[in-house]
């Protein structure tokens, strides 16, 4: 009995240690601020959009103008994209988040006025999605920069990364799952009025931080040229290049299936808004496990494989979910699907946090937020249109296969890959055995053991 119970002793130990070091992010004032902030203001994020794609559908039953609001939200960060991310490499990248928390709160409040008052139209929706996208484009390269500002030992960026991911996630499990209650009990309003009243956290969390100075680079070139520098930095670089071009193509034919939810939900599986609450929850719950199991990892190390395994996952679970005509398989898909989405993008995050130079991260985060975000109009519209057109069982369907070749692709690139960025890692302390000449064999982007 003593044996056991010391057994179980150091058993308890090692899983305190475990979830210690997937958690180890936290050890950082700033980044503890941030992270309680946007726990908060993201559910209400995730109960905007469950009501605004509810709303749009029940004023007008329409996929194609699914796609127009989708389209309006996100176009922005496609457009402004490049000359945003040089902007933010300009300039103080924590006032700009408050400022551009700040006008997400306005703009929240502006929509809850317009749909508790029964005005609001079709319109209205997306010059507010326009306004909100207009936003986004400049705080998502300025949010995703400033993560190394606030976790001050570069090997913890990668879980600072994950958590990220994993808030986000555990925020899109919880916000549509009060949303869908809350539409059917209230409407929608009162969706947008939390939202608006969410910000508060966030930027009280902002203006609580004690971040040092950044040294801002001396800028005497004209912003087309930086931007023009940081274009030919990410695509003359193997790494970035394949890895934007994989998020790219997913975010273009794969992502968009969330516009068509509110479709799956009230015609393909028969149900109404708690229906879509519960399909966006499964989803989040997959995409939180994945994100947690990325903050547990102990290293950069194996994430190449990380992204072409969860391209494939995902593309197999679209074809899967447009096949289901069951609810209870429909969500069962929705949790390999929701988490193989995620681990993709965090995965993807990080490697490109790792490997880029810090005079240019703004930039490049631009570039990855317009593969990410800015590709999705484009996407949302096609697959509006397409749906219109052949249904939205099959166009999910069609994109599943799509996301499969690029998977493919992406893992034929690996060894081109890992070549290219093992010098970089060397560099980093990464790979310490490479740094002093020994071991050149090592792997970079996948582990010895993989």
């Amino acid at each position: 009995m003593p044996k056991s119970a010391s057994t179980q002793t150091d058993d308890e130990k090692s899983k305190t240690s475990t979830w210690r070091f997937a958690l180890r992010a936290l050890q950082y004032r700033n980044y503890r601020l941030f992270f309680s902030g946007q726990s908060i203001s993201l559910i209400g994020t995730w109960m905007t959009r469950i009501a605004t794609s509810w709303l749009v559908y029940r004023l007008t039953g329409s996929a194609l103008l699914l796609g127009m609001v989708g389209f309006a939200g996100q176009i922005p960060t496609f457009l402004l994209g490049p000359f945003a991310g040089a902007w933010v490499d300009r300039w103080n990248r924590h006032r700009t988040l408050v400022v551009t928390q700040v006008l997400s709160m306005m703009q929240s409040l502006a929509l809850a006025a317009l749909a508790l008052a029964h005005v609001i139209t079709i319109r209205d929706i997306i010059l507010l999605s326009i306004a909100q996208g207009l936003i986004n484009a400049f705080d998502m390269p300025a949010r995703q920069s400033f993560v190394v500002e606030m976790v001050e030992n570069r090997e913890d960026l990668g879980n600072a990364i994950a958590l990220n991911s994993s808030m986000v996630n555990a925020a899109r499990l919880i916000g549509p799952s009060i949303a869908g209650v809350v539409i059917a009990a209230v409407g929608e309003g009162y969706c947008f009025l939390i939202d608006g009243l969410s910000y508060i956290a966030v930027i009280i969390s902002l203006l609580a931080m004690v971040v040092e100075p950044r040294t801002l680079p001396a800028r005497k070139s004209a912003i087309l040229a930086d931007i023009k520098e940081g274009w030919q930095y990410a695509t003359r670089s193997v790494a970035i290049r394949s890895i934007l071009m994989l998020l790219a193509l997913i975010s273009l034919v794969g992502m968009p299936y969330t516009v068509l939810m509110p479709i799956f939900a009230g015609q393909v599986l028969h149900g109404g808004a708690h229906t879509l609450g519960f399909l966006m929850g499964a989803s989040g719950i997959g995409a939180l496990v994945g994100a947690l199991s990325l903050a547990a990892r102990r290293s950069v190390l194996g994430l190449g494989r990380v992204i072409a395994a969860s391209a494939a996952i995902f593309g197999a679970g679209l074809i899967s979910f447009g096949l289901s005509r069951q609810l209870w398989l429909s969500l069962f898909l929705m949790l390999f699907t929701g988490g193989a989405m995620m681990q993709q993008m965090a995965a993807s995050n990080t490697v490109l946090q790792t490997i880029v130079e810090d005079d240019k991260r703004g930039r490049v985060m631009s570039l990855y937020s317009m593969s990410f975000m800015g590709m999705a109009p484009f996407g949302s519209l096609l697959a509006g249109w397409l749906a219109n057109r052949i249904g939205a069982p099959h166009t999910v369907l069609i994109s599943g296969v799509l996301c499969l070749v690029g998977a493919a692709w992406f893992m034929l690139s690996l060894p081109t890959i890992r070549k290219a960025v093992r010098p970089i890692y060397a560099e980093l302390g990464i790979l310490p055995a490479i740094a002093s000449g020994v071991g050149a064999a090592s792997s970079l982007l996948t582990p010895p053991e993989d």
